[in-house]
């Protein structure tokens, strides 16, 4: 008999183990510490949300924050499961049209980093990720095309998520070199596979298993439901230990003849099983997966042990589960257009006034229907609309660019509208936590004679000047800003995830965390400790990557105060942006000014500070809307109209 298909592919897993063994998981282990101070979503089909399933059983493990695994579908229908909680998608080879809208979906959803696990860096699922910002893909190419089951995609993705957390947590019983060094039990895997072979003919006799599991190893039952099902093999139930002694028994009182059990089990739930094999039907087949815990070791030792697992049902049944006869209703039901036939969710209130809601914490429930917000909106819209603007002042960081991270100037749109303000006569400024890294992107994207007009605010107001304009810091220290870098030191020897600290004296000492840590956290770390040394924490605020302690006196707000002094302007005829509004976001004193728009977080006060981008547009993507808004002359002014172009973006 030729060799399946499938058993090729279980062949290859020695090579794909040492492959995800050797690959270089730095910057996925970024992400996931960048993620350890939240829940998180993990979003797959097929194989692909096995990966998801492990990765958040890692999770919940490791951080104690509870995670959800998710199909495709249902972050279509309910995006707003992205948007408080990073996003990890995984797709293999990312041709799926669920996963890509899923993508768009989150992203439009997400307020968080949104991260993409594949094995192909040329697909749709690729292409989509370029035209997003804040996207991070962690591609690992996979070099021989995975059959129908995706055995080998799934294995090198579960052992770099597996590697990850165990790297991370320093643990001692790491993944083994080899496959070959894998234990179910005390058994290798062949082994195992071997003593099941009468469990295995009197299975595939009764066809339907029901595979009850300790809730540790759930990410292993759920790929054995997959593959049982999607190869047509066998009809297979799914439950926790306790869940089928919830009637799922009464299969065994009733059809006896039909099913048989197969348990995952682990040292914690060990004695249970033993008690519960006790009290079934002896003429119910009954097989055990003993797994010597629930570490990353042990569940990949259980993937790989269930893959070949059915390798002996398929083959006990004559089927090859790896290249099965697929139908051509069913490819077109996989390539559906999706967008098409799935409307985006409608919105309960206007994306404004949730915005407002958000940042004063009345997410739900609250009085929505005319109330006192919409009246609001409209009030602050309605004067917006009527002022005539002379001068503009952007955050940097966010607002213009979209990512701290990321030292790319700002996209060619971006600095397409700032050419076109400053050639219309428009006073241009930019406030931002950073130095003259500042006038060096800039200087990639605009000319001269712009960056000349362009004002800038540097180190959070501290330095003012032109964009061309060298710049010089005063000698000399700050004893409180001395005294606050000492402070984060001391917290980043105790652990505190600091990832650099910069002090530039004598305007500020920038405190940078790890890339996807909740900043709004670690600012009641760094404000608790300076309230113990009996220093202030008036001056102490926070980007969406760094916390900033500021010299007092220090602020954004001295830019627009400059700029009033220097172009002798009225503060009505000033317009700011920034995407960090709410007090401490360190625009606050940006979107604090009378008229002011936020692109993420809105203030907290309702004359002033409103998102009024659509909801699906932050950061860069909302500047850009509101900028294409910006109706200017040759006078040297400009109006803002949200009604123009609206037709066309929403």
């Amino acid at each position: 008999m030729p060799t399946s298909r499938y058993q090729t592919e279980l062949d290859q897993l020695a090579a794909t183990y040492a492959a995800a063994m050797a690959a270089d998981v730095t910057p996925l282990k970024e992400a996931i510490a960048g993620a350890s101070e939240s829940s998180i979503i993990g979003v797959g089909s097929g194989g692909s949300f096995t990966v998801a399933s492990l990765l958040c059983s890692l999770h919940e493990t490791y951080t104690g924050r509870v995670s959800r695994p998710s199909t495709p579908l249902e972050i279509i229908c309910n995006p707003t499961l992205a948007s408080s909680s990073p996003v990890f998608l995984i797709s293999a080879e990312g041709n799926n049209p669920d996963i890509t809208e899923a993508l768009e979906r989150a992203r439009h959803h997400s307020a968080r980093q949104v991260h993409v696990l594949t094995n192909r860096s040329a697909s749709p699922l690729m292409d989509a990720v370029l035209q997003l910002f804040d996207v991070s893909p962690h591609t690992f190419e996979l070099q021989e095309k995975d059959g129908y089951l995706a055995t080998n995609s799934l294995l090198l993705d579960a052992v770099l998520v597996a590697r990850a957390y165990s790297e991370l947590d320093g643990s001692t019983d790491a993944l083994p070199a080899s496959l070959d060094e894998l234990r179910l039990g005390n058994q290798t895997i062949s082994e195992w596979v071997q003593s099941a072979a009468h469990f295995v003919e009197a299975l595939t006799q009764r066809g339907a298993v029901v595979v009850t599991y300790s809730p540790l190893l759930h990410p292993i039952a759920a790929d054995l439901e997959s593959k049982l099902s999607e190869g047509a093999l066998l009809h297979c139930q799914l439950a926790d230990l306790r869940s089928f002694a919830h009637g799922r028994h009464l299969w065994l009182a009733e059809r006896p003849g039909d099913i048989a059990i197969l348990a995952l089990i682990e040292p914690s739930l060990g004695g249970l099983w033993t008690k519960m094999s006790a009290l079934f039907p002896k003429d119910v087949p009954m097989y055990a997966m003993p797994l010597q815990g629930a570490s990353p070791r042990d569940l990949i030792a259980g993937l790989v042990g269930q893959m070949h697992l059915v390798q002996a049902i398929a083959e006990k049944l004559g089927k090859d589960p790896g290249r099965p006869d697929v139908p051509q209703f069913g490819r077109d039901i996989y390539y559906i257009d999706l967008p098409k036939v799935i409307p985006p969710p409608g919105e309960r209130v206007s994306a404004a006034e949730q915005s407002k809601y958000d940042a004063l914490g009345a997410r739900w429930p609250s009085q929505r229907r005319l109330s006192g917000m919409a009246r609001a909106r409209n009030s602050f819209v309605d004067s917006l609309e009527q002022q005539d603007f002379r001068a503009v002042v952007f955050d940097y960081d966010g607002t213009l660019t979209a990512s701290q991270r990321k030292t790319a100037p700002p996209s060619t749109p971006l600095a397409d509208h700032l050419k076109r303000l400053v050639e219309a006569g428009v006073l241009v400024g930019i406030a931002s936590g950073r130095g003259d890294s500042i006038q060096e992107e800039l200087a990639k994207v605009l000319s001269a004679e712009i960056l000349e007009k362009l004002y800038l605010g540097l180190y959070n107001g501290g330095w003012i000047g032109t964009a061309a304009t060298a710049m010089s810091i005063p000698a000399g220290t700050v004893e409180f800003l001395s005294h606050v870098t000492r402070i984060a030191r001391k917290l980043k020897s105790l652990g505190v995830p600091i990832e650099r600290i910069k002090p530039t004296h004598p305007y500020q000492v920038s405190i940078r965390f790890r890339d996807g840590l909740p900043t709004d956290q670690m600012w009641f770390v760094v404000a608790d400790a300076l309230r113990q040394a009996g220093l202030t924490t008036g001056t102490l605020y926070r980007s969406k990557h760094s916390v900033d302690v500021l010299t007092p006196g220090v602020s954004k707000s001295g830019l627009i105060a400059h700029m009033i002094q220097q172009e002798k302007i009225d503060p009505h005829q000033i317009l700011t942006m920034g995407d960090q509004g709410a007090w401490p976001g360190n625009d606050v004193s940006l979107l604090e000014h009378r008229f002011s728009l936020s692109v993420d977080m809105p203030s907290r006060r309702l004359d002033r500070g409103w998102k009024l981008a659509p909801g699906h547009k932050r950061d860069v993507d909302a500047t850009i809307w509101y900028l294409d808004r910006f109706l200017t002359d040759d006078t040297g002014w400009f109006k803002v109209k949200l009604s123009h172009k609206q037709a066309t973006d929403e």
